[in-house]
């Protein structure tokens, strides 16, 4: 079977956010869909990981770095590529910008649609675990499905030191999902939903270390469309960008500046924000 791909003629700046370097897969998405396109990308690497902060700390934090990014790069569309965030802080986002914010979804819809066992794994961040707008995702799109669920802090750790260029053990990766496949009903797992930005940095890793053959699946394909959709009609920047933007110096933050590098964003330059009132201290258990 032959498939067609159509890249999209859209112009434009794009914005594309995470805590760390998950959302270069998001970004990866972007710029195959859209060619044309100036995509530049942000992490917020002074309050990384967003996944064991409260949401106290997220809600106060994730309007002003924005903001603060959206100032320095001016893009047309900002996207929040991080589930915890979108799952906590899209509406307080959109509220503090003037241009367009796509968020993350965890893949849900497309999971229940899939799956023929009736059973789906549900891979995320303890933030994204815990959040009501999961839960409501589930509600709605997974009625009378098994949706089985894991929070991992140690992936997300594997997957940016993976995307370093670091020789992880492939235990390292079972052991992070094993969770999932031990748990009751756990053995009629039949699909996976990547619900971290994150976690396609290391598909490969956990497909091999599975205990059976799964399909896995996220929303970067899904968020890359509704970024192409989200761009005005009268912008006129185009060309790959390829700039970085992060919330700490560069010579500060452990091999990012390589791995930025790689993923096509060479220009790194630091944005100042202010710091949270609440901190990191304050993080949720």
């Amino acid at each position: 079977m032959s498939f067609s791909f159509e890249p999209s003629p859209a112009r434009g700046r794009v914005l594309v956010f995470d805590s760390g370097v998950g959302g270069l897969t998001v970004a990866g998405e972007i710029r195959a869909l859209g060619p044309r396109l100036s995509v530049h990308y942000a992490a917020d690497t002074g309050f990384f990981p967003y996944g064991d902060k409260s949401d106290e700390a997220l809600r106060e934090r994730l309007p002003k770095v924005a903001k603060a990014l959206v100032e320095a790069v001016q893009p047309d569309v900002f996207v929040i590529a991080c589930n915890t965030a979108s799952t906590l802080a899209l509406a307080e986002v959109r509220a503090a910008l003037s241009i367009p914010v796509v968020g993350t979804v965890p893949a849900i819809k497309p999971a229940a649609q899939l799956t023929e066992t009736g059973t789906i794994g549900l891979l995320a961040t303890p933030g994204t675990i815990r959040r009501a707008y999961t839960a409501r995702l589930i509600e709605e799109f997974a009625a009378g499905k098994r949706v089985i669920l894991h929070g991992s802090l140690e992936l997300v750790k594997l997957a940016e030191a993976h995307a370093r260029g670091e020789d992880i053990p492939p235990d390292a990766f079972a052991a992070a999902q094993a969770p999932l496949f031990e748990a009751e009903g756990g053995a009629a797992i039949d699909t996976i939903v990547l619900a971290c930005t994150h976690f396609p940095l290391v598909r490969g890793q956990l497909i091999a270390t599975a205990p059976r053959s799964v399909s896995y699946i996220d929303s970067g394909a899904a968020i890359a469309r509704q970024t192409i959709r989200m761009l005005p009609g009268n912008t006129h920047s185009g060309g790959q960008g390829g700039t970085a933007s992060l919330t700490s110096p560069p010579d500060e933050t452990d091999g990012i500046s390589r791995v930025l590098r790689r993923y096509g964003f060479p220009e790194i330059q630091f944005v100042a924000c202010e710091p949270n009132a609440t901190t990191s201290a304050d993080a949720a258990p």
